[in-house]
């Protein structure tokens, strides 16, 4: 490991944060000698954040638990083009009503995470649409555009990716970069924004943004990725069978959120309790050493943080208790997703897929057929078995929920 002299890079590697820096050095005599507001971007493109946002979100956490200012900025702007980094294809392009709507949703989450208000390490949140919309094209071409090589954009990664399968990158998304460059210049100029952090796959956008306010104004800024989480068999961390895993409460229920965590594979617990809780790390390595059955308590206690930080711990302390009278007692609880019957019925299949269950209908009766779904403890296989209020419709031994009027 590296030998910091900062609070900042010593906590963000040890718990296993740091991937990339453009100035190591530089950044950690900076951190040592004075707070440091450093801010990560979130395009709304959804109502609500999801758990591949969460090391991003628990990086500006860790940033003001060493005592630096944390910014949030929500893309208001570059929400309406979309970041095409690693993306096979062009976003839906959203109505300015639609990001209007997903950002008040997105900006309720943060306030679990992060402590708000005027002091000198409070999080601060802005929106880059302030900015970004009053821009006129032929001055922002004639002083941020000439900064900028065609050829050189052309060798990142995230867009040769598209360029080498041969799929259309629009001129509309090419300029998302610079946007995002230009971000950075104007929260320097705003809020004395030293540092950008994100995942891996914007290095190249976070490198635009630094070299930038270095030309344009002669200031000295820093980037810092983290590294592509994935779980131990080397799927994307966050993808489940059942769709995304959402960190707001009208997305996802607390006891799906809980067993995301609960679910969680063992040779990835030591990961998940450095960068999703904020146990102490010889907790967190007393726990990872946990084996056999005993790792379960470890994914207990991970599932009781994360969903703590993220929901509260009142939702925390009931999904565990859901959880454990559901497997341990047999017991159905009010805590467990419903769906509803509605005014047309709902058979087996349809209330397994509307809970999330599985990913298809071709799934669900392979399930039946594999004897995989209970109604009320009992084995079912009709796959038009009709559902009514009250049944507790269970999809394996983990996932269950209950059937409403």
């Amino acid at each position: 490991m590296t030998s910091y002299q900062s609070d900042l890079l010593r906590l963000l590697e040890t718990r296993g944060y740091i991937h990339q820096l453009t100035d190591a050095e530089g950044l950690d005599a900076l951190a040592a000698r004075q707070i440091v507001p450093g801010y990560i971007g979130f395009d709304p493109t959804a109502p609500s954040l999801h758990v591949g946002h969460l090391v991003s979100i628990m990086m500006l956490r860790q940033l003001q638990k060493a005592g630096h200012k944390p910014i949030v900025l929500m893309g208001g702007g570059t929400g309406k083009i979309g970041d095409p980094s690693f993306k096979d294809e062009a976003r839906k392009l959203l109505t300015t009503d639609l990001i209007a709507q997903n950002v008040a949703s997105i900006k309720r989450v943060f306030e679990r995470f992060l402590t708000f208000g005027d002091g000198p390490t409070d999080a601060i949140m802005l929106d880059n649409a302030e900015w970004l919309d009053r821009l006129e094209y032929i001055p922002f071409l004639r002083d941020i555009g000439q900064h900028f090589s065609v050829n050189r954009m052309l060798s990142f990664d995230s867009v040769k990716l598209r360029l080498d399968r041969e799929q259309s990158l629009s001129f509309l998304e090419f300029n998302y970069m610079i946007l995002q460059a230009y971000d950075f210049l104007e929260l320097s100029r705003r809020s004395g924004c030293r540092l950008q952090m994100g995942g891996s796959d914007q290095w190249g956008n976070i490198v635009n943004g630094v070299e930038l306010a270095r030309r344009v104004d002669g200031m000295q800024v820093f980037g810092l990725t983290t590294p592509l989480l994935t779980n131990a068999d080397g799927t994307k961390m966050g993808k489940t069978v059942g769709g995304a895993v959402w960190l707001n409460e009208d997305q996802l229920s607390s006891y799906d959120y809980w067993q995301f965590w609960r679910n969680t594979a063992d040779a990835d617990v030591a990961n998940r309790l450095r960068l999703f809780t904020d146990l102490p790390m010889d907790e967190v390595e007393r726990l990872a050493a946990l084996q056999g059955a005993e790792i379960n308590e470890a994914k207990k206690i991970l599932a009781n943080e994360a969903t703590a930080l993220c929901r509260g711990t009142e939702a925390a302390a009931a999904a565990s208790e859901t959880a454990r009278r559901t497997f341990e007692e047999g017991a159905s609880d009010a805590n467990l997703p419903t769906v509803s019957i509605g005014t047309d019925g709902l058979n087996v299949v349809q209330g397994t897929m509307a809970l999330g269950f599985a990913a298809s209908n071709k799934e669900v009766r392979r399930k039946l057929a594999e004897g995989a779904i209970r109604v009320n403890g009992e084995v079912v296989s009709d796959p038009a078995m009709a559902l009514k209020p009250g049944d507790k419709l269970s999809f394996g031994a983990k996932k269950h929920g209950l059937v409403t009027a």
